[in-house]
């Protein structure tokens, strides 16, 4: 069985922005099933341009960017909500009083009983084991 890393969309998000975590993605995708949810999309191309416009980017650098995200498809697996959402209210119950919209990527670490990969501290101490970028390769 392969390693199973579940990705939020902070590193969606830093995949784009950034060189190190697009380069992971790419080198490991082949040996780790880095998954993650559709909403881990939505929300970095929700997010994404207006990022991008407070650094002073135009609309060439943001559609580039835009591509870019898209690209990362290629090397994730997308889970289907009907495999985590049994378990939304007990990721809720883990994420309450921080931030509970992300239970997706909580409830799906839970059910394949794998680790997440974000740089989000609200996922600290959920339960189940975090990986940050500076200790994935590890």
């Amino acid at each position: 069985m392969a390693k199973q890393l579940v990705l939020d969309a902070n590193i969606l998000m830093r995949g784009v922005l950034g060189t190190r975590v697009a380069m992971l993605i790419r080198d490991y995708a082949a040996d780790v099933d880095l998954l993650t949810v559709e909403e881990a999309f939505e929300d970095v191309a929700t997010y994404l341009p207006e990022v991008l416009a407070r650094r002073g980017n135009d609309e060439q650098d943001i559609q580039a960017a835009l591509t870019k995200l898209a690209s990362l498809r290629y090397f994730l697996q997308i889970m289907p909500v009907s495999l985590f959402e049994p378990l939304e209210r007990r990721a809720r119950e883990r994420l309450k009083g921080r931030d509970e919209d992300d239970w997706p990527y909580l409830a799906l670490a839970l059910v394949l009983e794998c680790p997440i990969r974000t740089e989000d501290t609200d996922f600290f101490g959920c339960g189940v084991p975090i990986w940050t970028t500076d200790r994935v390769e590890l």
